[in-house]
């Protein structure tokens, strides 16, 4: 019997990707799941999977009849790439606990990932795993700490930042994401304690070894929540966002003020606007973008030291990158892998080796840098 999936938002931006790497396994049927059935009808053409492995789905998460219209399509795995998810409740996660299937999301709201194990209990009694974020953070990041942390004795810093080209594919949700925190206060382990900072503020200059130097802003994400937790040793952990034209950087910047002004309530509203200004500019940008993350602290015998990863993406690849962790756990699955049931933020599910060979034919290269 083929491990059945179904991908929420499976011809978007992010599950389009998910659906194409899915659709080549032969284990799997795969349920391209969305409100458009037009566009999911169109998206399963062009995929020319064979029609027993891959269905188009009309299907509205937000509809009463979800959790129903779900079930009746016997799912093992359920994926959710319908953000954003700021503002969602975890009604998707409860209908796939509900119909028995596992569950997993590229959430990238702070609250959100690091309030899944809420569902803990109820995902164990079925005995499925649910999980989120499944994406770049804390997904890849934490595969990374774990191998640069295993040269260490106790590490006390961690900074990470990701560095977008400007003419990469991006959606309407992503905006609403990154824009839902700019100006917006939000908690940052540093010196060891909590502190405010703001969104899109605390602009520093970042080098990226194949991009250069780039302006750098504070961005709200999971790992800012979960590092302090996983790590009892940290001290301080930071994360940045670095857009490849300054204009972009600075526009954001601009309108973090705004917002903690009062003169603009709601940045989130204009996402579509600063979309169309984003695909504007790309003819001024290039589709290479970049992520760094360094581990500091004391190694061996009590010497100071550091660890830098820097990951380069070409050729347009980088949107690619949030994709791969759910690539390989719904792999994983397919394959009858065991994995412990309960609900958890996606941390130690994947391996840097096993994001490398998911990577392997994409223009993506990376590199430690030891100090």
């Amino acid at each position: 019997m083929a491990f059945r999936i179904v991908v929420l938002g499976g011809y978007g931006n992010f599950g389009g990707r998910i659906c194409r790497a899915l659709a080549t396994e032969k284990e799997i049927w795969l349920g391209v799941a969305g409100r458009d059935t037009a566009r999911a009808v169109g998206f399963v053409r062009e995929l020319g999977a064979p029609a027993a492995a891959c269905e188009p789905i009309s299907i509205d998460h937000a509809a009463q009849d979800f959790s129903a219209a779900l079930a009746a399509r016997r799912p093992h795995l359920v994926i959710h790439t319908s953000g954003p998810f700021q503002h969602q409740s975890y009604h998707v996660a409860e209908a796939a606990i509900a119909a028995g299937a596992h569950y997993i999301d590229l959430a990238d709201g702070r609250a959100f990932v690091a309030g899944i194990g809420a569902l803990d209990d109820a995902a164990r009694s079925r005995g499925v795993l649910v999980t989120s974020g499944a994406s770049t953070l804390p997904a890849i990041s934490a595969a990374v700490i774990d191998r640069l942390a295993a040269a260490f004795e106790r590490i006390e810093q961690v900074e990470i930042s990701i560095a977008p080209g400007q003419a990469v594919a991006r959606g309407k949700a992503t905006l609403e994401s990154i824009l839902g925190y700019c100006g917006r206060p939000f908690a940052e382990w540093s010196n060891g304690q909590w502190r405010q900072v703001f969104g899109w503020q605390g602009l520093r200059r970042i080098h990226y070894p194949d991009l250069g130097w780039r302006w750098a802003a504070r961005c709200d994400v999971p790992d800012l929540e979960l590092l302090p937790a996983r790590y009892r040793s940290l001290e301080s952990v930071r994360f940045d966002a670095s857009l490849e034209l300054a204009s972009a950087q600075f526009g954001l910047w601009t309108l973090a003020w705004l917002t903690r002004m009062k003169v603009v309530r709601e940045p989130a509203s204009m996402a579509k606007a600063v979309l169309h200004m984003a695909r504007r500019l790309d003819r001024f940008g290039t589709d290479v973008g970049g992520m760094r993350v360094i581990v500091a602290g004391r190694r061996t015998g009590g010497m100071a030291g550091e660890s830098a990863w820097h990951l380069t993406a070409r050729k347009g690849d980088g949107p690619q990158i949030p994709c791969i962790p759910a690539i390989v756990i719904a792999r994983k699955l397919a394959r009858g892998e065991w994995v412990e049931p309960g609900a958890r933020p996606c941390q130690g599910m994947m391996t840097l080796e096993e994001f490398s060979d998911a990577t392997r034919n994409l223009a993506i290269t990376w590199r430690i840098v030891l100090s």
